[in-house]
């Protein structure tokens, strides 16, 4: 049997005015983010990025397999047609494959087809899932908890975008085939998500929107047979 080795591990301990005090200053912070449709062309340094995936691949996942890869793009060529697929897609989903009660609900976003940020933002970063790795050999290697590792990654990713300064956008034009043939990866990687990297336009607006409060998203020491919480 394998031996794996171990290192000890001894996080910092804090008094617990410490730890108020950051997790406020997180949520504050976290709080006040925003998605962003209207970007400037303002230059971001690639090490900016670098850092961003780096925070993101510290991330948790299945059996430690890291099943995702971060596909970055400042190319104005590439992105280009990045825009020309995504919109194609997206026009065809706004005008046949959303149902009514899904246009209501984006109504309050201010989205459309039209995604012109493509082009304007100065990267692209997409990310993707990889369903199974492949060894130095070629052989599959199967990877675990996949949709879910592959999720917390890019929760690290826009917390660190958005610690540094810059905004971005979840975005999955539905179908996202284009975007693995257009940045050529392999047929084990699947899109997961496209995010826009950048500066909000000085004259970027977003939607007024109110989170669900506290009380609405959690439930402490739930009584199983009253169904109701404690």
């Amino acid at each position: 049997m394998t031996k794996h080795s171990f290192i000890p591990y001894q996080p910092g301990r804090l008094d617990e005015n410490e730890q108020l005090r950051r997790a406020k200053e997180f949520y504050e912070e976290m709080d006040a983010r925003r998605s962003v449709r209207r970007f400037s062309s303002r230059p971001v340094h690639r090490r900016l990025v670098e850092y961003a995936i780096r925070t993101a691949s510290s991330a948790p996942s299945g059996a430690h397999r890291q099943p995702w890869r971060f596909v970055a793009v400042d190319d104005a060529a590439i992105k280009r047609r990045i825009r020309i697929e995504a919109e194609r897609e997206e026009k065809i989903s706004y005008e046949k494959r959303m149902p009514d009660e899904w246009l209501e609900a984006l109504r309050p976003m201010g989205t459309s087809w039209q995604k012109p940020y493509l082009e304007t933002v100065p990267w692209i970063v997409v990310v993707f899932a990889q369903s199974y790795g492949l060894s130095e050999g070629g052989s599959k290697q199967k990877n675990y908890y996949v949709q879910e590792s592959v999720g917390i990654a890019c929760g690290f990713f826009i917390a660190a975008l958005h610690h540094m300064g810059l905004s971005t956008l979840t975005h999955t034009p539905s179908p996202m085939g284009f975007l693995r043939s257009i940045l050529g990866r392999p047929k084990n990687e699947k899109p997961y998500i496209l995010f826009p990297v950048g500066y909000a336009a000085s004259d970027a607006t977003v939607p007024k929107l109110n989170r669900k409060p506290l009380q609405e998203v959690t439930s402490w020491n739930p009584d199983p047979d009253s169904g109701t919480d404690s």
